[in-house]
């Protein structure tokens, strides 16, 4: 059986950049990718926070295939019948460097699975791997591929929050539904004046909005939109749990078709020509759903490891991912540089731990609990918007004081203490 260094599962963030710093350190590894091409199957909006991973291979981000900087932020409540947006700039986020920017999967995918080559890497696209391979042992000691085994000192798992190949080998237990979400995105063109022009930016900037509320009938989830060059990211995430006890049994899927004739949305798209329409499963559970790290003969990156956050004001994912892959490859190479392969896992999961990542993914680990209160997506939203309505709707006769208007607006939601203690499930988010 052939053998290599490293075997990474998986040809997205996660496991381009594993094979990357590896590559880069000399050692022989191979990435097998079941999609077309790396970034092929991506659903991301997305946005990459590029901030904490400055220092992760910082020759790369001078180059790097970006769309736009995120220089202003939209955050868009929707209620039955208003829509209250808050709209955010600052020089923190409007300068260089910036912090963030919007990027196309397929594109800037393709481009890391590239610079991996460059460095001496193999990537292999269109191969499923079908099961990972053990000793007697029951040390994963390589990767069976159809027909093909391939054996390897270490197996990087990058498969995706799925975790088919992950399940079948042990590594850990099924997802189920209940902290799992799916999501809708389709990109649709706009030329790059008219983006600047909806979004209230300077040329070459960009935005990131969020919605929630109507966008998702009163359900878990909200709705995303990035804009890009040429193009804008708009999408919807909903909680499986959600969806599969609504009484009513709504097909989702047509969530989006209704978000975009929203009389408020609509305008933002008026002349745009639908280019894609994906979908994909996304990991919801939060800390609580992150498996062990590594195990005898194999480490674990990415979606695989649960890594994503959702803390209703922003997402994040392909910044731990990235940082997931540089400290797998940085484990892996001193280990194979100390002669003690095995000690590639302890030191993979202390990297991890010791770093923002899980200290991130920790400081928010009661969102989860948070958002299944379905008052935040149902209830809340049309309170902010009778507030508004207070604010702005002038009636016959004397008006209310400020005050007035808004406790008036907001008291069916807020007019006492147990309410509020049971939004916030008596826990500190």
């Amino acid at each position: 059986m052939e053998k290599v260094d490293c075997i990474v599962v998986g040809g997205g963030l996660a496991g381009l950049s594993a094979a990357y710093g590896l590559a880069s350190e000399g050692l022989e590894v191979i990435v097998i990718e079941r999609g077309d091409y790396s970034g092929a199957k991506n659903v991301t909006g997305g946005r990459l926070y590029i901030s904490p991973i400055r220092d992760m291979f910082p020759e790369l981000w001078e180059e790097a295939p970006f769309e736009r900087p995120v220089t202003r932020e939209f955050i868009t409540i929707m209620g039955d019948a208003a829509t209250t947006t808050l709209e955010y700039t600052s020089q923190n986020v409007a300068a260089q460097p910036y912090q963030a920017y919007t990027l196309v999967r397929a594109t800037f995918d393709q481009w890391l699975s590239e610079k991996v080559m460059e460095k001496g890497g193999m990537v292999i696209t269109k191969q499923r791997v079908d099961e990972l391979l053990k000793d007697e042992l029951d040390k994963v000691i390589g990767i069976r591929a159809g027909e093909d085994e391939i054996g390897a000192d270490m197996v990087i798992v990058a498969e995706g929050c799925l975790k088919l190949v992950s399940e079948r080998a042990g590594l850990c237990e099924r997802p189920t539904f209940v902290d799992q979400a799916v999501g809708y995105k389709e990109v649709i063109e706009l030329a790059p004046e008219v983006i600047e022009s909806r979004w209230h930016l300077n040329p070459g900037e960009g935005a990131a909005q969020l919605f929630m509320g109507e966008v998702t009938k009163g359900m878990l989830g909200g709705g995303f939109l990035y804009t890009n060059k040429n193009s804008v990211a708009l999408g919807i995430v909903l909680g499986m749990k959600a969806a599969r006890e609504r009484k009513d049994k709504v097909e989702i899927y047509r969530l989006l078709d209704d978000f975009k004739e929203n009389a408020a949305i609509k305008p933002l798209f008026e002349g745009g020509e639908l280019l894609e329409y994906s979908a994909h499963v996304i990991s919801e559970a939060g800390p609580a759903g992150i498996p062990p790290l590594y195990g005898d003969g194999y480490l674990v990156t990415g979606d695989s490891a649960g890594l994503a956050l959702n803390s209703l004001y922003t997402v994040r994912g392909m910044d731990f991912a990235i940082a997931s892959g540089y400290f797998a490859a940085k484990a892996v190479a001193e280990a194979k540089a100390q002669g003690d392969i095995n000690a590639a896992g302890p030191a993979y999961d202390r990297m991890m731990r010791d770093s923002w990542v899980i200290k991130d993914l920790e400081v928010a680990e009661n969102i989860p609990h948070f958002i299944e209160n379905d008052r935040v997506f149902s209830h809340y939203p049309n309170a902010i918007s009778r507030v508004m309505d207070g604010l702005f709707v002038l009636g016959a006769g004397p008006q209310k004081k400020i005050f007035d208007k808004v406790y008036s607006g907001a008291k069916k939601e807020f007019m006492n203490l147990a309410t509020v203690k049971d939004a916030l499930g008596a826990r500190k988010i």
